[in-house]
């Protein structure tokens, strides 16, 4: 029988315990408090390898099936671009959508094509992401846009033949953006209008847009397209210009510049971005579609700073 002193040492300290109770030469006639924490242990340390059996092959089983997820949802977002960019072609283009030639079912095939992409949107923080920056060309409108409230004032208020908005982009730098809408006039006569306004970041998603001047750009000749009914009368315009005081001269050639601070902005959300395609929507929630003219910053070999909220 063991003493009392071997009883309460082996007590006060479970190694001891654990070291006797695994001897097999003591096994046969250790006390049944050895045996009973013996089988506990083994019972324990089995039940711990299981777990960490599972989960390394549940965290391998996620990783096998996750791959093969991205890539088709990578697969379903490009044909969604793809679908969106012919829908645009389908419609008519630019020139289409600007002059009100666009019937319901081509804007509501677009719209469709245009929420569809919008859920696979892979920037979850597109105000702050680099992507947004640079030149963007505008490929479609809401029915609300100023951009589209502009180009049908031309359209409806001139023939084709005496003036055509061409081009409508944005160029996005250090929170400024720049607005320009080219214009021909007569076919033979180039100018530009340009907005310019202040971004300001609201969330992940809203942005702040609020105009701060328009510049009515100085018209260009194109002299081999001038009609020759009007070749003398722009001859006659040429030389009074050039006739002016130098100050007021320099000031016409620079363009007219108006002040807007205050009298025009609006909130927008980004609801996708990627390196090609924007997609915002105003307030009403009338969706623009731009796409890039430039060189995204990530090919330009950029790098993306980390989000900081």
């Amino acid at each position: 029988m063991p003493s009392t002193t071997t009883t309460a040492a082996a007590s006060s300290h479970p190694s001891f315990i654990s070291a006797i109770a695994s001897s097999k030469y003591l096994s046969s006639f250790a006390p049944p408090c050895l045996l009973s924490h013996r089988k506990v242990s083994s019972a324990n340390r089995c039940r711990t390898l299981g777990s960490r059996r599972l989960a390394c092959s549940a965290m391998v089983q996620q990783a096998v099936q996750g791959a093969p997820a991205a890539y088709a949802k990578e697969m379903e977002r490009l044909s969604a671009k793809e679908s969106l960019l012919l829908a645009f072609k389908d419609a008519g283009g630019f020139e289409a959508l600007v002059s009100g030639r666009t019937n319901d079912m081509q804007r509501i095939d677009v719209n469709e094509r245009i929420t569809g992409l919008e859920r696979l949107n892979p920037t979850p923080r597109p105000t702050t992401s680099p992507f947004l920056e640079g030149r963007w060309n505008f490929e479609w409108f809401g029915s609300g846009s100023p951009g589209l409230f502009a180009a049908k004032f031309i359209f409806e208020n001139f023939p084709s033949s005496l003036a055509n908005l061409s081009k409508l982009d944005v160029f996005i730098k250090d929170g400024n953006a720049k607005i320009t809408a080219n214009m021909r006039l007569l076919n033979s006569i180039e100018s530009n209008i340009i907005l310019s306004a202040k971004l300001s970041v609201e969330g992940p998603l809203r942005m702040k847009e609020e105009y701060v001047e328009g510049i009515l750009g100085s018209p260009t000749v194109i002299e081999d397209r001038v009609p020759e009914q009007l070749k003398g009368a722009l001859g006659q315009a040429a030389n009074t210009l050039q006739q002016l005081p130098v100050p007021l001269s320099d000031a016409l050639a620079s363009g007219l510049k108006v002040p807007l601070s205050g009298s025009f902005q609006r909130l927008f959300m980004i609801s996708y971005l990627d390196e090609e395609i924007l997609i915002i929507r105003d307030t009403t929630g009338m969706p623009e579609v731009l796409t890039r003219l430039d060189a995204s910053p990530t090919s330009l070999g950029e790098s993306i700073p980390e989000y900081e909220s």
